[in-house]
């Protein structure tokens, strides 16, 4: 377990030190793969952030047991500090560098955004679209104002219908 967490300081440490440099590129498909293997390895810090909590729990539980609770709580908590500080900083440096990745990734797809609003078949399709949007307004419009009529003309349309019904 602990030459698992060394290596994966080392890695972080070597992958923060890469990011830093490569900050100013857009994002890739690599970049991508990058964030997905990181959300991996925070997984695995999380299960091992748990595991210490267990054992914490576990060893204070123990201590109750004890005539000398307090100092075995405090020496229950000095190994739980140990365990928990190493994954700490190394969740602190894998989110610091997920921050950067999911910026580039963001900024990656705000600039596609953005010539896809500057393209001219883009300015074409919104023109189309206010053009549409005003003909459907205005044909709401007519509907709208014929349904007015037709409501107003009702009382005679019924007087009508009952004189042409009526039986002589």
């Amino acid at each position: 377990m602990r030459g698992h967490t060394i290596r994966l300081t080392i890695f972080l440490t070597s992958f923060v030190v890469a990011c830093s440099f490569s900050s100013a590129l857009l994002a890739t498909p690599a970049e991508e793969a990058e964030l997905a293997q990181l959300d991996k390895i925070e997984q695995e810090l999380e299960l091992q952030r748990e595991w210490a909590k267990y054992r914490w729990g576990k060893a204070q539980s123990d201590c109750h047991q004890k005539y000398w609770v307090n100092y075995c709580i405090g020496n229950a908590r000095t190994q739980y500090r140990k365990e928990i500080d190493p994954i700490t900083a190394q969740e602190i440096a894998l989110h610091e560098v997920q921050r950067k990745l999911r910026k580039s990734l963001k900024d990656q797809e705000d600039i596609k955004r953005a010539a896809e609003r500057a393209s001219p078949m883009k300015a074409a399709e919104r023109v189309d679209n206010q053009r549409e949007f005003e003909e459907k307004q205005k044909a709401a419009a007519v509907r709208a104002a014929d349904l007015e009529q037709r409501r107003k003309d009702a009382p005679k349309r019924a007087r009508e219908n009952k004189a042409g019904t009526q039986l002589d």
